[in-house]
């Protein structure tokens, strides 16, 4: 006998999606977990879990894009690119869907442009800021998801999501810290090559075309998940191929140990996307979104022991802030997805409101 799921409210069901790649913004969820529900019981917090590791594996990819500065990030977004349709173009024979499905093939074509500028826009951010710095501001993304949900979805904007996109505000502006607003120079960040504001640019436009990408999955929810990661995946290679033709960077990665990296860059992204879909599976997305927060955590700990960069104080408190909203955020729709007669609604109290 199949499982009865209780349905999700319709204001719930762009926020299902939006914790799926906080920085990631690739595909859809597909079911996973068909007939494996035994080890939800015999292990309540293994959602949790896969969060957590899907944010090692994404933070990781973080990583590679910084230590290959021999290869330009269009080379590297491609090489994910190839990572997520490859593996998908078999479910998408396998399960007989129609490629490109009549009336919504603008939506997938603009979507995948949506998403293939926010992920090159991270790519670019990692390699012009602070590893953690970079990954906190693309990390608040599902903050600013709600800014244009409200306007393009008209759905509610509550008192909740102003004071999360306010607090994320103030987190990128310590971040970033713009001389124009504290004055003084960027003596550490320029010893360290680093252009911190052409990387706060590209790293808070991944932030508005990844939310933007999110908003249009909401609107292509009908669509099988192969679908909409083929057409990504294909959009996107041929999206990166034209930029590097008419940049002149189109060329392979030196064998050995670039190769080796790129090779676990598109191997790292497919984990961390098919764990993430799995814990989405699992858990609700408030506690999802929660411990996907790990990813700042993460992105901190690498700067030090790769890198050798120790955060700033701006940049600590400002992460605090990002790292606040998030919680915020996940801890209130998590709240409002529960049974109105539940206990954890109730002690949750006004954030359920």
């Amino acid at each position: 006998m199949g499982l009865v799921r209780r349905k999700m409210p319709e204001h719930l069901e762009l926020q299902h999606l939006v914790d799926m790649s906080a920085g990631s913004g690739d595909e859809s969820i597909p079911n996973l977990l068909e007939n494996k529900r035994p080890l939800i019981k015999r292990c309540p917090f293994f959602g949790l879990i896969l969060a957590t590791l899907s944010s090692l594996f994404f933070s990781l990819c973080s990583v590679i894009v910084k230590t290959l500065v021999n290869v330009d990030p269009l080379q590297l977004a491609m090489c994910r690119f190839i990572g997520i349709l490859l593996p998908t173009i078999p479910i998408v024979i396998y399960t007989n869907q129609p490629l490109f499905p009549k009336g919504k093939r603008l939506m997938l074509a603009l979507r995948s442009l949506m998403g293939t500028i926010g992920l090159l826009s991270s790519f670019y951010a990692f390699r012009h800021m602070p590893l953690a710095d970079a990954s906190v501001i693309v990390f608040s993304v599902p903050v600013f998801v709600s800014i244009f949900a409200c306007v393009l979805l008209k759905e509610p904007c509550g008192i909740w999501n102003i004071i999360s996109i306010v607090l994320t505000l103030l987190g990128v502006i310590l971040i970033t810290n713009p001389p124009f607003i504290f004055g003084g120079d960027e003596e550490v960040h320029q010893n360290a090559h680093y252009n911190t504001v052409r990387g706060a640019i590209a790293a808070f436009g991944s932030t508005i075309f990844g939310a933007n990408a999110y908003v249009l999955l909401r609107i292509l929810k009908g669509l099988h998940f192969s679908v909409i990661m083929t057409n990504f995946g294909m959009y996107a290679i041929l999206q990166t191929l034209l930029y590097s033709m008419i940049a002149g960077i189109l060329c392979m990665p030196n064998c050995g140990t670039e190769r080796f990296l790129v090779v676990c860059l598109a191997l790292f992204s497919y984990l961390g996307q098919i764990l993430l879909t799995m814990a989405l599976q699992m858990e609700q997305a408030g506690p999802v979104a929660i411990a996907r927060s790990a990813d700042i955590v993460f992105a901190f700990l690498w700067q030090i022991m790769f890198f050798n960069e120790m955060p700033s104080k701006a940049s600590v408190m400002g992460a605090v802030l990002v790292l606040s909203s998030v919680i915020l955020v996940g801890l209130r729709k998590w709240a409002v997805a529960l049974p109105v007669d539940s206990e954890l609604r109730r002690k949750l109290g006004v954030l359920a409101k």
